[in-house]
């Protein structure tokens, strides 16, 4: 997530941090300070990093699900509203979906029954209804906080957890992509509930309502446009009409090609035909503003473009070049060499034009 700083690692996924959450800690502190002082603003900053702190187990609880299935986690982000896991993908078969979904809330529970079974802590289920309450006991507070995280993430409002249970259970009879329409409508709908309860005087209500609206809407789009692309290839929809340069191109050689031009991206080859790197735009723009004419396209272009074979399945790139650094993906032949691209714009307006036909995907194989 943009604008996101790592803290840490563990294994292979990346525990990130979002400049707003000290914007939450910052309102808490404030908060408790003018209610009792500088010790209470302490206890509130020590309670809401614990609290986040379980948020982050939570969040594994889901990555080390999806990795027994294979699927990797390149990173979690702590936000005010809570976690999000960025999992390569989520499973579609459905219980291996509702596995994954209910491994975080079962954490949640997990650390609420260590700290009141194990370590004797009394709490009544009154106190999740006060969790700012300093005059009680810390422990408790973090037990009835992971009581009410249980319940809440299993509330059925696609694409929190219980929605996605949801959604594997709908998808045994309706299949995963109508499924997932299905879901995401419940989940707007109860985001558009939250919305109006916040209104009445949670403000935090009201950015979990936007947050749960916003993303049930992208991802059913996603899940959309991945069934739209099932039997193509990627020379189905690669950009084969282009201009590229060489690696000795300078960058008032890519402005040269900009304006002759509509492309908003250029491959850079080598003598054998094999890519290099892409020089977009927005890249070559603040070059010459920055670092004048003569600057070579290989100081400037993004040498990290994944690749695929011409015959690979379209709806596997489709999560590929959601994750590509500049949105685009190089296409090349068996000998590597460069033959085509695929940008989000071009797949989006081929998923354009498959859903306007609403026609069946045509047999194809890879």
């Amino acid at each position: 997530m943009g604008g996101s700083f790592t803290l840490f690692h563990v294994g292979g996924t990346a525990v990130r941090i979002h400049p707003t959450f000290f914007l939450l800690l910052g309102w808490v502190a404030v908060v408790h300070w003018m209610r009792g002082g500088p010790q209470e603003a302490l206890s509130g900053v020590v309670f809401i990093a614990i609290l986040f702190g379980c948020v982050v187990l939570h969040e594994f609880g889901h990555i080390l699900a999806a990795a027994r299935y294979g699927i990797k986690t390149p990173d979690v982000t702590l936000l005010p509203i809570g976690g999000v896991a960025s999992l390569e993908r989520m499973p579609e078969k459905p219980a291996q979906e509702i596995v994954v979904a209910l491994a975080g809330p079962a954490v949640n529970l997990l650390i609420a029954a260590v700290l009141v079974i194990v370590l004797g802590v009394q709490f009544d289920m009154g106190l999740i209804a006060r969790l700012d309450d300093v005059e009680s006991s810390l422990i408790a507070r973090v037990a009835a906080a992971n009581v009410a995280l249980f319940v809440f993430n299993l509330i059925p409002a696609f694409p929190m957890d219980g929605g996605r249970v949801l959604r594997a259970l709908l998808a045994l009879p309706l299949g995963y992509a109508r499924a997932t329409q299905l879901a995401a409508l419940i989940g707007q709908g109860i985001a558009i509930l939250f919305g109006f309860l916040g209104l009445l005087g949670n403000p935090f209500l009201v950015l979990i309502a936007v947050f749960i609206f916003l993303a049930a809407s992208a991802e059913a789009g996603y899940v959309q446009a991945r069934d739209l692309t099932r039997g193509y290839l990627a020379s189905d929809a690669m950009i084969t009409s282009f201009q590229s340069l060489g690696p000795m191109a300078t960058a008032d050689d890519a402005a040269t090609l900009l304006l002759r031009t509509t492309q908003q991206e250029f491959p850079v080859l080598d003598g054998g035909g094999r890519l290099r790197g892409m020089l977009t735009r927005r890249a070559l723009i603040e070059a010459l503003k920055e670092r004048g004419g003569e600057t070579p396209v290989l100081e400037i272009m993004n040498a990290n473009v994944p690749t695929v074979r011409e015959n690979a399945c379209l709806d596997s790139i489709y999560q590929t070049l959601t994750r590509a650094p500049e949105g685009i993906v190089g296409v090349v032949d068996r000998e590597q060499r460069f033959v085509g691209y695929i940008s989000t714009e071009n797949l989006s307006e081929m998923v354009m034009i498959r859903s306007s036909r609403a026609i069946p995907s045509k047999a194809r194989t890879a």
